[in-house]
């Protein structure tokens, strides 16, 4: 066993330079390299010591890597690579649409059962950290409601499917919470809101050269999973107002429980997050689990598991000693 965690970053957009960041915060950790499906001499990594390779060589290095963080998307990357590298590795990935979560973890599971290795996902903030939040606050609190409310942020995912529309030369989308919702819910009532109530979406769009705007903003908002119960507005603008106006990637969020202990005692649960950088908050996540991930393989642990799976000790490099005399 290696005296740190050996990490590799399996794809480098937004996220991998965000999980190449967060393993210098993690001293117990080091990274091997970025595999990415570009040619490695045409991947520039936020380090000029950072080593880049072919995600072909992936499979020949499998006794090098403790643990795989897959950088990926969900639309497309993931569904793939999640099962067939959880066969290889220990991995770690932030797979996040919701309604396909129970399939995903089952197409992981299998895999990962069968190899030995242990595969969390859908690590990062939502799924992720509110996730833990949810469940906390519902089972303190049995007689409630749950709410989570996003943004206003730009997210990574559905950002990601935009741009893998046929004819989008580039996108961004927004998430908008509505502040009469929150504030009805922050009272203490727990009002029944439909989807399109909570929040509304916003989509900055480039077209490629040709492509028919009808058609693509069509394919934005009747998208299952992404758009279609949304009320969702697309803006077509430039290539250089997408650079100029909409590079950074804040986002964020709450979770709100509302519920009572006992009639008319009301009591509220809030969970938020304000994130300057969406992409490296989760990656900072993905890293911090990357180590619970190595320890729960070392358990003999394996399978998919996620983030309520995980006991909380094992993602500090603390020991249980210290963090009882430090956090409890």
């Amino acid at each position: 066993m290696s005296e740190k965690i050996r990490i590799g970053i399996a794809g480098y957009g937004n996220l991998g330079r965000g999980v190449e960041v967060a393993i210098e915060k993690n001293p117990d950790m080091s990274l091997v390299g970025i595999f990415s499906r570009r040619d490695p001499s045409q991947v520039t990594p936020l380090r000029e010591t950072t080593p880049v390779f072919s995600m072909e060589t992936l499979t020949e290095r499998t006794a090098d890597i403790d643990v795989l963080i897959l950088c990926g998307g969900s639309k497309s990357d993931l569904p793939e690579q999640g099962p067939a590298l959880a066969a290889l590795f220990n991995t770690v990935d932030s797979f996040d649409t919701h309604a396909r979560i129970p399939e995903y973890f089952d197409a992981v599971d299998a895999p990962a059962k069968a190899a030995g290795k242990t595969a969390l996902i859908s690590a990062g903030w939502d799924p992720g950290m509110f996730s833990i939040n949810r469940l906390y606050a519902e089972a303190l609190l049995p007689d409630g409601e749950t709410y989570t409310f996003w943004g206003r942020g730009l997210s990574q995912g559905h950002s990601d499917a935009v741009r893998r529309i046929p004819g989008v030369a580039g996108a961004v989308q927004y998430t908008i919470p509505s502040d009469a919702a929150m504030d009805a819910v922050r009272s203490g009532a727990r009002p029944t809101l439909a989807t399109n109530e909570k929040h509304t979406r916003e989509c900055y769009v480039v077209l490629a050269d040709g492509a028919d705007a009808a058609e693509v903003e069509q394919a934005i908002v009747t998208m299952p999973h992404y758009f279609d119960e949304y009320d969702t507005t697309v803006h077509f603008i430039s290539a250089d107002e997408l650079a100029r106006d909409h590079s950074a990637m804040p986002h964020g969020g709450v979770v709100i429980h509302s519920g009572e202990t006992s009639d008319g005692t009301s009591q509220v649960v809030e969970y938020g997050l304000t994130l300057s950088s969406n992409p490296e908050f989760t990656a900072s996540v993905l890293v911090t689990y990357a180590r619970a991930v190595f320890r729960l393989s070392a358990q003999g642990q394996h399978g998919a598991v996620t983030v309520l799976d995980v006991p909380p000790s094992l993602l500090s490099p603390k020991s249980p000693a210290t963090l009882r005399a430090e956090l409890l």
